[in-house]
């Protein structure tokens, strides 16, 4: 492996760790941090931009929003299929109005 003169500077949880630039701008991230951030996982990013100090600036980003990956859990996908089948069978009502939304909804919980 060969490495060039440059090496990153790397501001790590109150620790400074130098990162090795190797041949065509390679970096390796700790696996901590990529584990901590997600950035281990299939379709993560990283932002990068470039500051007019010369400081460049590394965000992760992953395909889907950390606040939004509930809904990609297998359960939760699981209980998506069910109610398309529910859909695709008509079992399905539609109420002109909450107060007729929530008359029907009274009506299941004595059946």
């Amino acid at each position: 492996m060969q490495y060039y003169g440059i090496a990153a500077k790397l501001h790590f949880m109150s620790e400074l760790v130098y990162l090795a630039v190797q041949k065509r701008g390679v970096i390796n991230l700790p696996a901590d941090l990529r584990r901590r951030y997600r950035l281990d996982e299939p379709g993560s990013q990283v932002e990068l931009s470039e500051r007019e100090d010369g400081v460049i600036e590394l965000r992760p980003h992953v395909a889907v929003p950390a606040s939004q990956q509930w809904f990609w859990t297998a359960g939760w996908q699981q209980g998506e299929v069910a109610v398309d089948e529910h859909v695709a069978r008509g079992e399905t009502s539609v109420h002109g109005s909450a107060d007729e939304f929530l008359t029907h909804l009274d009506g299941l919980e004595s059946d």
